[in-house]
């Protein structure tokens, strides 16, 4: 019952949080399912702009109406009113994240979270540990962002409210001698889960891209066993600066998955959509507030749903 409320209370927020989005968008879209009389060139040419400036982005949305075309033909459907489900359903078949995204979560895990600074990545594992922890997972952190003044304060801040274990070092020191100590003290302990904290510097590749090998060599020769993912935190309200982002991470670490933060905060929910069919690496959690509370799983049904079908009132 509890877990019930839990999930009603975030399609809420979700719900809530994609309302600047349903504003501009979905609204505009829905002009043109019922302002349009025939489904032709123009339609589509209007569609295809509305869904551009929603941040669905060039290629997924020649792909969403590609799609669409092909629908319409089979199904002889003549009204533009009748496109808007079959639009809603290509893109919902697009987020479609599959059963083994969170098999990380049911095994003995190292997860390596990665993502430019200002993005919530710190708070994100904060809220992961967290989120694990009310699971009655036993979960170690490692503070491995040793470059950004106070991202061991801020995750230390975490570790306590949560009430996990932290492993940190000084200011400027090794992230990968962190890491290090970090599978040490998971392993002693018995944790099931790793989360590590990772610099956040995306303006030298080279670097992070040493710095992201070096950690994976240590993990892999220290502690083999593990399941090892990979996620990458990115800024809904940025846009498609987020895609660029992600595309410029997928080059330097193997991602297995996105956390999409500060869904509450854009007009552009679509980035959501354009991420996962252009990247295909999966949306797994999303964000829509500051509280634990506000980072869940991700649910294709539930973003839809959300976006398309629900008002705040309702």
């Amino acid at each position: 019952m509890e877990e019930k409320q839990k999930k009603e209370g975030f399609f809420k927020r979700l719900i809530a949080g994609l309302t600047k989005t349903r504003d501009s968008f979905v609204k505009n879209m829905d002009y043109i399912f019922r302002g349009f009389t025939n489904i032709d060139d123009e339609f589509y040419e209007e569609l295809e702009e509305i869904l551009i400036s929603g941040d669905i982005g060039v290629r997924t949305t020649q792909v969403i109406l590609e799609d669409l075309r092909d629908r319409v033909k089979e199904q002889k459907i003549k009204e533009p009113a009748d496109c808007k489900s079959l639009l809603i359903d290509s893109i919902r078949e697009r987020m479609d994240i599959g059963e083994a995204a969170y098999e990380f979560e049911n095994k003995t895990s190292v997860v390596l979270v990665v993502g430019v600074n200002g993005v919530g990545k710190t708070t994100t594992v904060g809220k992961l540990a967290a989120k694990f922890k009310i699971e009655g997972k036993k979960v170690v952190l490692a503070a491995a962002d040793t470059f950004r003044a106070a991202a061991g304060d801020q995750l230390k801040e975490w570790a306590n409210r949560a009430n996990v274990d932290m492993i940190g070092g000084q200011e400027g020191s090794d992230p990968a001698a962190v890491v290090f100590d970090a599978v040490a003290s998971a392993k002693a302990k018995g944790a099931d889960i790793l989360l590590v904290d990772t610099a956040g510097r995306l303006h030298n590749k080279k670097n992070l891209m040493d710095e992201l090998g070096k950690i994976n060599r240590i993990i892999s020769k220290e502690f083999p066993e593990a399941y090892r993912e990979t996620l990458v935190v990115l800024d809904a309200t940025t846009g498609q600066n987020a895609l660029v982002q992600a595309k410029e991470f997928a080059e330097v670490a193997d991602l297995s998955g996105i956390v999409l933060t500060k869904m509450d905060g854009t007009a552009k929910g679509g980035i959501a959509v354009a991420i996962q069919s252009e990247l295909h690496i999966p949306v797994k959690y999303i964000g829509v507030g500051e509280s634990i509370e506000d980072l869940e799983k991700f649910s294709a049904d539930d973003f839809v749903d959300a976006l398309f079908y629900q008002t705040v009132e309702e």
